[in-house]
């Protein structure tokens, strides 16, 4: 099958990687470059693996603008692929080749339709998630789907470690779609509008907490949902510092205001919060690397008991 692929993202990798040795790849869409860190260019890991596996690649600023849109279907792909893009793919490309546009998405559709999907899951408090494969049409993320696959939410995991899971599977059934799509095999199955939930955009702002506004479980999902980006900051000690790490104590009779330390636990810090203590593990305070709770404060000369 001749695919034009879209993508941006490290979540599309697995997905770009799997199609090369199965089908043929006759351009890669992504995103340009833009600035990152000291000006140097952001990584865009899908464009740096395009680069290394030798295909063809383009980088509009608009896939929407006419040139683009002629460019693409001058390849005449049999569909378009598209795992975390980041633009919205116009009808006419969608409606152009064969078998439309095949989107991997990193939930279990009608559940987390929009940007953020994994982030999604996890504030929500969701023990299970998934990857669905649909066929593409104008509204978001409001395709048929064709296949998904199912995989459990640890009550450690992070949105980068459960992206690469979600990545791989995705990767693996979207291979099984586009075989059944070509022998015939293969259907999509309207969603359920009434169950569709969504998951906007992330902001930098939804990392910026006070102690008092969120409980010990909330705080622990906010931690683990926004990595790599934007993160949660929250003062500690005097000063805002990023959380990089850490989950609710557990059963504890301690109590003390929001954003009290109530004293260390080894190297973390209880913490508490507007509801329940949260066990602090590391942090990153701005300019500097990271490092444990307990070291942090023992810098900023705040003086606790072991609990």
């Amino acid at each position: 099958m001749r695919i034009v692929f879209c993508g941006t993202a490290h979540f599309a990798v697995p997905s770009l990687r799997a199609l090369v040795p199965e089908h043929e790849v006759v351009a890669v869409v992504t995103q340009p470059d833009r600035s990152g860190s000291r000006g140097r260019p952001a990584p865009r890991p899908v464009g740096e693996t395009a680069a290394r596996l030798g295909l063809p690649m383009l980088r509009p600023e608009r896939i929407r603008a006419p040139e683009s849109v002629a460019e693409i279907l001058s390849l005449a792909p049999d569909a378009l692929v598209v795992a975390a893009y980041g633009q919205i793919i116009p009808a006419l490309l969608l409606d152009a080749s064969l078998h439309g546009g095949v989107n991997v998405h990193g939930s279990l559709l009608p559940r987390w339709r929009g940007a953020a999907p994994v982030a999604a899951a996890i504030l929500a408090g969701d023990t299970r998630t998934g990857v669905s494969i649909m066929r593409m049409d104008a509204g978001l993320d409001t395709g048929p789907v064709y296949a998904t696959s199912e995989t459990e939410i640890g009550a450690d995991q992070t949105a980068p470690s459960l992206t690469g899971r979600l990545a791989d599977a995705g990767a693996r059934l979207l291979l099984e779609v586009l075989s059944g799509l070509e022998d015939g095999s293969v259907a999509a199955v309207a969603q359920d509008d009434s169950q569709a939930t969504y998951a906007p955009r992330l902001r930098r702002e939804d990392g910026n907490l006070e102690w008092s506004s969120i409980g010990a479980v909330d705080l622990d999902r906010r931690v683990r949902a926004l990595q790599p980006w934007p993160g949660v900051t929250a003062p500690l000690g005097g000063q805002p510092v990023r959380i990089l790490e850490g989950a609710p104590a557990g059963s504890t009779d301690a109590t003390g205001a929001p954003g009290e330390v109530l004293g260390l636990s080894g190297e973390a810090a209880d913490v508490a919060t507007m509801s329940g203590v949260y066990r602090l593990a590391r942090v990153q305070p701005a300019g500097s690397r990271p490092m444990t709770a307990a070291a942090y404060l023992r810098g900023r000369r705040v003086q606790l008991a072991p609990r």
